[in-house]
């Protein structure tokens, strides 16, 4: 046995055997005691066991939360995650192996096409010629390796919540007064669609702001997206993703905090702050939810616009109308979202099904896809779908259609407060009467020249900007 801390320190940093015994023995007692030990109790079992592998465990003086300063490179099986026996924060690293990638390449090339549309538009859906091009890039020219990269180079990890595990990238600013700020993304998104704000907003004196503009991100997986465990159970609706969002700051120590969200990010975020946390202080949303509640009936079940609307009214509601027209994607998801076993078997399936989320950004994907410069690359696109693919997560992820019992774009009853932008291509275009209303303490209106359904990844620049003014008041 050894006669000081330092000798056994020693011989666990050096992988002696009889370090290593104490180490396993040590672990079995955590896994005895973790069922009465408090997350933050587990949270600091997690830093003395990782303390020979770079993890600090220095306070920030601001916020209280525990510093994870440096990222264990430690390889996960996403396929096999089960709740680790002490910490509640763990690294998290993704390598897709060689033989998933090759197999991609195969699936494509060997996919049976269907006959050509018979209209001379997308009407009928993604046009074959379309999505032919993108499949030859994406079996000879795409690399995953890129984004995988970018997605490894940021501190990323896992921790238990709710009974699945939950991914997230925390990427901590280096100036003093950074606000923290989660971001939530929607379908058919994932964290990919985030990253390029991850260097405006984290280090703004590198992007035209000043440190007062900085934040410290927290991205999490939504359940069944991406890196996050898949639920094996029913009830992962956007109330309960709301709670786990929640925990998942509380857990990190924040007890001041924004919220952004788009697409189900943006549902996801207003349900937070209709649950008013003590530490949430406001939220930004790039799709907010202004509908008066009537007339979000009235346009869902395809009746006749109501008259008396004043012209911005009127022009949201024509576009909702729209919209609601063209959401069999979400009606299919909704209704029989196992019934789309084809989207886990074809990667062009897949591909094409992810393409035709809505009319405006098939039609700007579309054209970059023949070679126009537009806000997503080929590559940002296929970045994502890949992503979805290597997961195998377009049925898990479906599910939260069928899950979801809230409107996408009513009124929902916020009370703290909130900045809007409004991106010309979304879905709709806010009216600022009806924001007004739907949030009472309103901080922050605007209405940007460009971008659509996914602004931060496509225009990542005003998208930043927006996000750095929507909480300015706020700090």
């Amino acid at each position: 046995m050894w006669r000081t801390r330092d000798q056994w320190w020693s011989s666990r940093v050096n992988g002696k055997p009889e370090g290593d015994r104490f180490f396993r023995n040590f672990r079995r007692l955590c896994e005895s005691i973790k069922s009465v030990l408090s997350d933050s109790y587990k949270t600091l079992f997690y830093l003395i066991l990782n303390k020979n592998q770079g993890i600090t465990d220095e306070p920030n003086q601001k916020t209280g939360r525990l510093d994870f300063s440096t990222r264990t490179d430690a390889v996960t099986d996403i396929s096999n995650k089960t709740e680790s026996a002490c910490p509640a924060i763990r690294p998290f690293h993704f390598s897709a192996p060689e033989a998933e990638l090759a197999e991609l390449r195969r699936r494509i090339e060997a996919t049976r096409w269907p006959d050509k549309e018979v209209v001379n538009d997308s009407s009928q859906g993604v046009q074959l010629a379309t999505i032919q091009k993108l499949a030859q890039h994406w079996a000879t020219k795409y690399d995953w390796r890129a984004i995988e990269s970018k997605i490894n180079a940021l501190p990323n990890f896992l921790t238990h919540i709710d009974g699945l595990d939950i991914h997230f990238i925390h990427v901590r600013s280096k100036h003093e007064n950074a606000l923290p700020l989660l971001m939530a993304h929607g379908w058919p998104g994932s964290v990919i669609e985030l990253m390029k704000v991850i260097g405006p907003l984290t280090d703004p004196t590198a992007h035209g702001g000043s440190a007062a503009d900085a934040f410290s991100l927290v991205i999490p997986s939504m359940p069944g997206y991406g890196f996050s465990q898949k639920p094996t159970e029913a009830g992962w609706n956007p109330e309960r993703m709301a709670d786990a969002y929640i925990e998942l700051m509380e857990r990190l120590g924040y007890t001041r905090y924004g919220a952004q969200g788009g697409d189900w990010g943006s549902i996801v975020v207003d349900l937070m702050a209709v649950k008013a946390p003590p530490g949430l202080i406001g939220i930004h949303s790039n799709m907010p939810g202004v509908i008066p509640p009537h007339i979000d009936a009235a346009l869902f079940r395809g009746e006749p616009i109501p008259a008396g609307l004043a012209q911005e009214e009127q022009l949201a509601a024509e576009q909702l109308a729209n919209t609601y027209r063209h959401i069999g994607y979400a009606i299919m998801m909704g209704d029989r979202p196992q019934s789309l076993t084809g989207l886990s078997d074809s990667p062009v399936g897949l591909a094409a099904f992810m393409l035709d989320h809505d009319p405006k950004s098939y039609e700007m994907i579309a054209r970059s896809i023949d070679g126009q410069p537009e806000g997503l690359s080929p590559d940002d696109v296929l970045d994502n779908i890949t992503l979805f693919w290597l997961t195998n997560t377009a049925i898990s992820s479906a599910r939260l259609y069928w899950e979801n019992r809230s409107t996408f774009f009513a009124v929902k009853g916020v009370n703290i407060p909130v900045a809007v932008s409004v991106f010309p291509d979304e879905l709709y275009a806010s009216p600022k009467s009806w924001t007004q209303k739907a949030y009472p303490k309103l901080v922050h209106y605007n209405v940007l020249p460009k971008g659509g359904h996914f602004a931060a990844w496509e225009q990542p620049a005003m998208f930043s900007q927006e996000v750095r003014a929507g909480f300015k008041s706020l700090r």
